[in-house]
This record gives C-alpha cells, structure tokens and sequence, in this order.
C-alpha cells in the first residue's frame, strides 16, 4: 500500500463515520470506550483500597491509553490535509496542519496527552495530573451531534453570553458592595470586608442558598429578598439565550435538510440514490430518522397536491 493510499485510509477511519463507515464506526466505538474507562480509572484511582491493589495496572493501562492518544493525534495532524478546503485559493499543508491543531477539538487531544509527557521532564502533583486526564471526557465531543451542536450555539452566541455574564459579576459586586455596608458591624466575621461579602453575594444570586452566611438585620433582610428575585432574572438569561439559539440552529438544519429535500424532488419522485443522499445529509446534520421521514413524506404530500391533474 502506497504512502497515500494510507494515508486516504486512515482519513476515512478518522473521520467522523456514519453507518456506512464501518471502519470508522468501530474506531469512534473503540474510542469512546477507551475514553470512558479512562474516567473510571481516574475515579478509581482516588480509592485507597483500589490504589494499593492495583497501582501497577493502572499506570500500565495509562501508558497504553496515552500511547493510543498519542497515535490518534499524530494520524489525525497528518491526515487534515485531506479535508476539503473552503478557501477558494489553495493552502499549503504547513499551513492546514497549523490551523487544524489550533481547533478546539485538537487542542482537547493535545491537552488529553501532554501532561503525561510533562511528567516524564516535570515533577507535576499526581492530583494536577489526574485533573488533566479528566480532559479526555471531552473528547466524547467528536463523536456527540447534541455537543457539536452546543459548541456551535456558543461559539456563535460567545460575545451575547459574555456580556452576559459581565452584567452578572458587575451585580455581584454591587451586591456585596451594598450588604457590606448593611452587615459590616452586625456580622464582621461575614460581612467585614467586600471579598467576605462576595461568598454571600455568589451563593445569593444564583439561588443556591446554603444558608452558612445570612443578613440579621432588617435591611440587610430586605435587600437580601430583592437580590435573590435580580439573581433568578440574570442567572436565566445566558440559559435562555443558549436554548433559544439551539432551537434556531435545530430549525436551521431542518430548514437544509427540507431544502435538499425538495431539490431531490425535481423530477417528482425520490429514487433509491436519492434516499440514499438525504440520508447522508440526515446524519450530518444530526436529525432523528423519525423526524427526517415525516419531513420526506410531508413534502411529498404536499407535491402530489399541488401536482397540476392532467
């Protein structure tokens, strides 16, 4: 097998598969449970009883896991070459390589093996490291249509949601700022400066009230009852501009999956081909067969109704 034969070969398993990627459907599952029994070794790990017994698995099992990570991200640098381009002038592959691990997904793969190289160099805490390996979790992200489409809703809503949050941690201040001056001399030990009120503030305003830090006096009550009805207004708003943007982009894919639809009907009818295509164009976009379907057939409905009788 020629070098670019390979390399073609392992674009295809690497690639996001679909069902009529076989090779790349049993990778991705290969992965996925790698991925996972990589967290349960980590959670284990912390378990003095399985620590003891089975410290020299454990750092066998890491060491294969880091290994196979390791190749993946390689083959994947390698084969990013292959992907097409959306530019419309040619780009070197230095320069599609540079791009491709500056993605965040790559960065994540990256992130899932580098600490195990720096601990050969660095003497880093095992409890940092074992922080680090959590980072694996998120490469369940490649193989999620639901996660891809939430990083694409918060990548587009990014700049909304900060500024967001900006309000938020500004009302947060302006809370701890107003209940310092309330509760300085009632209760210095929680309210003696504006960092200590902050704790108060935090818990306050995003509705969690654990009750370890409470106002005693009227005022304090007082102001305390109208910052937790601010909190629930400011803490739903970044939700609500996340579920709004998920619905739109849903809407958005139903939109391309119905126009593809209507494309393929040109000709009156939908060949094997045709379903075939739209099939394709269902799993990349993430729609359930269900939903899909009763697209294709309201279509089609709709066609023969408004088909001029002859």
């Amino acid at each position: 097998m020629s070098i670019n034969a390979l390399q073609s070969k392992l674009y295809l398993i690497l690639k996001p598969s679909d069902e009529r990627n076989h090779h790349g459907m049993w990778f991705d599952w290969f992965l996925i449970v790698l991925i996972l029994a990589n967290v349960v070794a980590v959670i284990l790990e912390t378990m003095p009883e399985y620590q003891a017994t089975y410290e020299e698995q454990f750092r066998i099992f890491e060491i294969i896991s880091v290994a196979i990570f390791t190749i993946e991200y390689v083959f994947r640098v390698w084969t990013c070459v292959l992907e097409p381009q959306s530019t419309k002038a040619p780009e070197s592959q230095a320069k599609q390589r540079f791009k491709f691990v500056l993605r965040p997904m790559s960065v994540v793969d990256l992130l899932a093996i580098l600490p195990f190289y720096l601990s050969v160099f660095i003497a880093i805490d095992l409890r940092v490291l074992r922080l680090f390996r959590l980072v694996r979790l998120f490469k369940l992200g490649r193989y999620s249509r639901a996660m891809q489409t939430l990083q694409t809703v918060i990548a587009r809503e990014f700049r909304v949601i900060v500024a967001a949050l900006g309000v938020l941690m500004i009302t947060m201040v302006i809370a701890a700022t107003v209940m310092y001056h309330l509760e300085r001399y009632a209760q210095p030990e929680h309210f003696g400066t504006i960092p200590d009120a902050l704790w108060w503030s935090v818990v306050t305003l995003s509705t969690v009230g654990y009750g370890d830090v409470v106002p005693v006096t009227t005022a304090g009550k007082l102001f305390a009852g109208f910052a937790v009805l601010v909190g629930v207004a400011l803490f739903a708003l970044p939700a609500g501009i996340l579920a709004s943007s998920f619905m739109e982009q849903m809407a958005l894919r139903r939109d391309s999956f119905r126009q593809r639809v209507l494309e393929l009907l040109n000709d009156g009818h939908l060949s094997l081909g045709d379903l075939d295509q739209l099939e394709h164009v269902r799993q990349s976009l993430g729609l359930d067969k269900e939903e899909a379907a009763l697209l294709i057939k309201s279509l089609n409905t709709q066609r023969e109704v408004l088909k001029p009788k002859s």
